[in-house]
């Protein structure tokens, strides 16, 4: 069963562009892992980064959280945030059509 996460980053106040400088490395090595279906960032309104994530199974996520490229964003991000990284696990509950009824 698929997972989808959500990451919501807080720059610190002028820091925005350095966390999206700091997250962009990672995100062409996460693609790279086994069972990574997506791992997009998001401007969002409240001067935030979304990152959504989806993965083939819990296993392949908790095997991602404890790879290097998490481990090395992680450090990157040092000192450049509000507060800690919030992060979901949902579960789709499939509605509608297959394409458009589960991310």
């Amino acid at each position: 069963m698929t997972i989808v996460v959500t990451a919501a980053f807080s720059p610190k106040e002028g820091a925005f562009d350095q966390v999206v400088a700091a997250l962009s490395p990672a995100i062409s090595e996460v693609h790279q892992e086994p069972g990574c279906l997506l791992y997009a960032i998001h401007e969002a309104p409240n001067n935030q980064i979304l990152m959504i994530e989806k993965w083939e199974s819990a296993a392949l996520l908790d095997a991602h959280g404890e790879g290097e490229p998490v481990k090395r964003l992680n450090a990157s991000l040092e000192g450049l945030l509000e507060k800690p990284v919030v992060v979901t696990r949902m579960v789709p509950i499939p509605a509608g059509t297959a394409q458009q009824g589960e991310l």
